[in-house]
Order: C-alpha cells, then structure tokens, then sequence
C-alpha cells in the first residue's frame, strides 16, 4: 500500500495595513492631503465607480507584499467605493490607481520621490503631482507612450481625468472642480454653512416680522371696515329715524286737515 503525504500549504502572504509611520510629518501636509481628498470624494460621492483614498497601502502585484506604495491621496476609476485595509489590484480587476497626489513635507528625500515616480510609472498611474506648500510649487506628470511625461506648465493645468484646475497665481495653491468651484476646507465649509445658517434665521427674521406687519395691517384694515360699518349702521339709524319723523309729521298734517286747519293759513 502506497501513502500519499500531502504536500505543504503555501504559507498566506501578509499584506500589511500599515507601517507604523505617520500619515504626514507637519500640519500644511497633513491639511492639504485632507483638502484634496475630501474635496475629490465630494466631486465623486455620487458615482459609485469611483473610488478616493488617502494614505492607503497599494499592494500592485499579487504574492508581492514587499512593492507597495501609500499615495497620499489616489483615486480609482473603475472600481468600487467601500472600506479597504489596502489596495490589492488583482482584487479591483487589475484596474491601478489613475490619478495620485504626493504632498511634500521636509522629511521627503530626493531618493524617495524619485522612487515614487519609479513606481507610479511602472505600475501605470495616468497623472502624478507633487505639491511642496514650503514654496508653493507644483509638479505633474502626464502619462504618454513612453510613461509619464513631466507637464512643462503647470499653471492653470488641468487634469484630463479630473477635470480640477490648478492656479498658482496667489501664494498658495488654489484647486478649482470642473465648475469653477474653489476645493475647501473643512473649517471653510464649516464657516461657509455657519454663513448660510445665519443667512438662512436673518431671512426667517425678516419673513416672519413682515408677516407680523401684514397681520398688523390687516387687523388695521378689520378695524377700519368694523369702524366704516358701524358709521353705515348709524347712517342708516338716522336716515330711519328722519323717514319716520318725516312720517309721523305727514300723519299730522293729514289729522289737522280732518280737523279744519289750514297749515298753510296758519304761516
């Protein structure tokens, strides 16, 4: 009798979530990854296609757990939204991020970046931008045949996959959505509906003291007609009593004439 000794199982392949590093190294970091990633997942809300993620493990190769890369901020067309602990490509139908964003931070090395770009063009990213709030410049990368391209001018670019506007006229970056509309942040929106709310009760104020004025008015006018009533009421008092004098006198007349008086002989 012959035995069959099983082969081993492969060992899982462990994926990590994170690497114990923070997600930025300075609060201008920090902030503009929050801006450009909630702003991004405000455009796209309503598309369930599209998927936006901040500082998140992109696992490119299957059984490869050593090449990864943690965007600062990607986005996926293609794939769904929902919660992940990573990004594993073969689990999103081979589809890689589109569009990435780095933002810079003094901790940043040139050896780093330059492996960034390295990957992000291996593994098929369409657009690539860095953004250094220290100085406010911005740099792109387009994809063309060869890979990606550097965007020679960056002011006033506009992202082919986003549709998002770059200006850098002023002394920071300014990111405009396809409608004109400024990217903000979360304390500008909050001021932005604090503004409304207050818009909102000053309008509610004045509605309601000019519905109080109509109601004035319109009591006023209730008097007014209750007055003018009570004056035809009385004028038509009057005119009943001078009818019915005016009666009671012809009656008068009518018995001193059966009685032989002459009204008319007496003035």
């Amino acid at each position: 009798m012959v035995t069959q000794i099983p082969s081993p199982t492969q060992q899982e392949v462990i994926y990590p979530d994170s690497d114990g590093l923070p997600m930025a190294n300075n609060t201008d970091q920090f902030r503009w990854i929050l801006v450009i990633e909630q702003n991004l997942e405000w455009m796209y809300a309503n598309d369930e296609n599209v998927f936006v993620a901040g500082d998140l493990f992109w696992y490119p190769i299957e059984g490869r757990p050593n090449i990864v890369n943690a965007p600062d901020v990607m986005v996926a067309f293609g794939t769904p939204k929902g919660r992940r602990g990573s990004y594993q490509q073969w689990n999103e139908s081979g589809i890689a991020p589109q569009v990435v964003f780095e933002i810079l931070s003094p901790g940043n090395t040139q050896d780093e970046m330059e492996k960034k770009l390295l990957f992000y063009d291996r593994h098929g990213v369409e657009e690539y931008y860095i953004y250094n709030p220290s100085n406010n410049q911005l740099r792109g990368w387009l994809r063309a045949e060869d890979g990606l391209d550097a965007i020679a001018l960056m002011e006033n670019w506009a992202s082919p996959r986003l549709g998002i506007r770059f200006d850098l006229s002023g002394s920071q970056l300014q990111i405009y959505r396809p409608d004109g509309t400024r990217f903000f942040s979360y304390v500008e929106i909050c001021q932005l509906l604090e503004e409304e709310r207050q818009q909102t009760a000053q309008e509610r104020q004045r509605a309601e003291l000019a519905e109080t004025s109509l109601e004035e008015e319109r009591q006023r006018a209730e008097l007014a007609e209750t007055a003018l009533e009570e004056e035809r009421r009385r004028a038509e008092l009057a005119e009943t009593v001078l009818e019915e004098e005016r009666r009671r006198g012809q009656i008068l007349v009518e018995r001193l004439r059966e009685m032989g008086i002459n009204l008319d002989e007496l003035t």
